[in-house]
């Protein structure tokens, strides 16, 4: 057997993929010094003009393909790239140095390019320097149809295997939709917004693998394996095979799972346990109903945010709203009220987020920023309030730290109601209220918390990151990423205790939720609900009704009871190789 390991990152999906390498890194079209003759520059900027309306008919075309149920700030980001084909900061200038500087139009574009991104790398806020992506992307796809004789070749991605330094969240939804089979990048982590987007959208991909554009060429035939975190190349025809096996059995194991689906969520015990829907796209509606699911745990709702010069009014609210509480028939759905900061910002023409954090995450953030700027937050409430007149919803503030946040968001949400009674707006008044559970300090005060709520849902992935401080999207601390740690369990478990000794209900909607290495020990710790990407339903369904509820309690009580002096990785292992 033969075969070259390309090298072992980090799997962010469940999945094996095999196709032909795309190394995108190795796309640039980096223009080198030309000049023109004086004769000839009327020509030359003839020619820059037809490459930029031929790049703006280029990008309409494809926003035309993208289908409606593609969230919108997906189109937003090419409606972004058309306007600044027709910004002149970047058009003017460079027809300028055409008829100044007698440059061919591809080195003027060159020129105008670095001196953008100089500007941007200058820039104190992080966010906006990262806004030279959006220059080099439109800088990109003019010079590619400069160097190609005025044509905007597409690319065939069908069955690829994308290489890249790393990919945004807009880049993997558009690849998805244009037939790629995995990619794979130099930096990124499992907890970051593209690697948890790739698992919604069942993309195999592995992140983390540095230097991997680098060494590679187009067409080589590669092997991912999003679970294990491996890419291969060159292997034999004996290796192959092995990993067409395993992708038959992936999809056998799938066709299995889609036998679930109307089947209960109940253990072998006879416990019933419920299992919602994490959603942020459109399309993932028709996921969800699909897989059955029993409700949406949590509906994130930052995407109305991103990518506009103003914040979006209470009529866009409720449209999105209504779209998905009706799409999705009678089954509740909880809506995150907005949790914009730390790894999910805007840009700056929407008035949140002002000035910038030193530390975003620790910043002005979600419940908070909500709280200072009401007239950011009410539109939002209003609008939900609303949607629950037309089906069951939930409301659920993101980032509690205190009481007092949570006294003065349930005032907030009183005088909404009121105000909306006056106007003769039906809505539900019992619509129930409930908070997530991702900082420290609400994990420890839950019982305090659990009083004055309606519901408690334990968000993991900041949980995990506020406790063991650490950068859950830094590459260079994701290591320490640990939902096993002793300290994190302690603050699961007494999350789940206090809402029980509340009678109130507790989920969990992190990415630990949808993990099926932890879905046995959470139930043996006590937690009844789980809310994941929806594409993860089936395969905690199929755990769940193979589990005992009584013999994963027992052993779940025995790791707490020498929690400290145990690898709680083994024990794991171990409860999960016993429920068979």
């Amino acid at each position: 057997m033969t075969m070259t390991c390309l090298g072992i990152g980090i799997g962010v999906s469940n999945s094996i993929a095999m196709g032909k390498a795309y190394l995108l890194a190795r796309r640039g079209y980096r223009a080198t010094p030309r000049w023109v003759q004086q004769s000839e520059v009327e020509a030359e900027v003839e020619r820059f003009q037809q490459a930029l309306a031929t790049a703006a008919q280029h990008l309409k075309s494809v926003r035309r393909q993208i289908p409606e149920s593609i969230a919108s700030d997906i189109t937003e980001f090419i409606d972004t790239h058309l306007l600044m084909l027709e910004d002149s900061a970047l058009t003017d200038v460079p027809i300028a140095l055409i008829r100044e500087q007698l440059c061919g139009a591809e080195w003027a574009l060159q020129i105008r390019r670095d001196a953008l991104v100089r500007v941007f790398d200058e820039m104190d806020d992080p966010y906006l320097r990262t806004r030279k992506n959006d220059v080099d992307h439109v800088v990109h796809q003019i010079q590619k149809i400069l160097f190609n004789h005025g044509q905007a070749q597409e690319e065939n991605l069908e069955k690829r295997v994308i290489l890249a330094p790393d990919l945004t969240p807009a880049d993997t939804i558009l690849m998805r939709h244009q037939g790629i089979a995995a990619f794979v990048t130099e930096y990124g982590s499992p907890m970051s917004h593209t690697a948890i987007l790739a698992r919604s959208l069942g993309i195999p991909a592995v992140v983390g693998i540095r230097n991997v554009t680098r060494f590679h060429r187009d067409g080589e035939q590669l092997v991912v394996d999003g679970r294990h975190g491996v890419v291969i190349a060159d292997a034999d025809e004996e290796i192959l095979a092995h990993f067409r096996r395993r992708i038959a059995e992936q999809q056998a194991h799938a066709a299995k799972l889609r036998g679930l689906r109307d089947q209960p969520a109940i253990t072998i015990d006879g416990q019933s346990v419920g299992l919602m829907a994490n959603i942020e796209l459109p399309e993932d509606i028709e996921t969800t109903r699909s897989n059955a699911a029993s409700g949406v745990g949590l509906y994130r709702t930052e995407f109305l945010y991103m990518n506009r010069d103003s914040a979006p009014d209470e009529e866009e609210h409720l449209r999105t709203y209504l779209a998905v509480v009706q799409g999705l028939g009678h089954i509740p759905v909880t809506i995150r009220t907005l949790d914009l900061g730390a790894d999910k910002q805007v840009d700056g023409g929407c008035p949140v987020l002002t000035p910038p954090a030193c530390n975003p995450a620790l910043g002005l953030r979600a419940i908070r920023l909500c709280l200072k700027e009401p007239d950011l937050f009410k539109p939002q409430l209003r609008a939900i309030l609303r949607a629950s007149a037309y089906g069951p919803v939930r409301i659920m503030i993101p980032m509690l730290s205190n009481l007092d946040e949570l006294h003065k968001t349930r005032r907030i949400i009183e005088e909404t109601k009121l105000e909306l009674t006056g106007e003769g707006i039906a809505f539900d008044s019992d619509i129930p209220v409930g908070g997530m559970i991702e900082v420290p300090a609400a994990a420890l005060s839950a019982a305090s918390f659990a009083r004055h709520l309606d519901f408690l849902s334990i968000g993991t992935n900041d949980l995990i990151q506020y406790t063991l401080a650490i950068d859950r999207v830094d590459d260079q601390v994701n290591y320490l990423f640990d939902p096993l740690h002793p300290a994190v369990l302690r603050l699961i478990k007494m999350t789940i205790d206090a809402a029980h000794a509340a009678a109130i209900p507790v989920s969990m909607c992190g990415e630990m939720a949808g993990d099926p290495r932890y879905t046995r020990l959470l139930l043996g710790m006590g937690l009844r609900t789980f809310s994941m990407q929806p594409d993860a339903l089936l395969d905690i369904k199929h755990i769940v009704r193979s589990s005992d509820i009584r013999q994963l309690s027992r052993q779940a009580t025995e790791l707490f009871q020498e929690l400290d002096m145990v690898d709680v990785g083994q024990v794991l292992e171990k409860i999960n190789a016993d429920a068979g």
